[in-house]
């Protein structure tokens, strides 16, 4: 496992752990302690996913209508709050919604040899 040191020297960030993610299932991360969720992970078809939390249709509008709730209530859709727009978990393709076909904003992810959850440093 890297240790602090390491990771920051590679410039990566631990966010938390893979395994405390779901399937279906969605978790907000404030890597910087800047007060808000700057990203959001989704576990869709065993796959994690890290996005910018940041609805394409108005730049910088945060996603979730409560802490973790990026997805539909059945789990096969990330939903902005602010403006109904629908995305593809595994590809945070929008397709329903004021800004269809834009993209989500993409966070590489690595997850180390104890499960940890490493992101690039914003």
């Amino acid at each position: 496992m890297a240790t602090t040191l390491e990771v920051k020297i590679a410039g990566l960030l631990r966010i938390g752990r893979a395994d405390e993610i779901g399937e279906g299932q969605s978790r907000g991360f404030d890597p910087h302690d800047c007060g808000e969720d700057t990203m959001f992970v989704v576990r869709w078809g065993g796959v994690l996913q890290v996005w910018r939390n940041a609805c394409p249709h108005v730049d910088g509008a945060p996603m979730a209508w409560r802490k973790d709730g990026y997805l539909n209530a059945d789990g096969s859709r990330i939903v902005c709050h602010a403006h109904g727009a629908e995305f593809l978990p595994d590809s945070g393709m929008c397709v329903q919604g004021p800004c269809v076909g834009k993209r989500l904003t993409a966070v590489p992810i690595a997850i180390d040899t104890h499960g940890d959850l490493l992101v690039t440093e914003e």
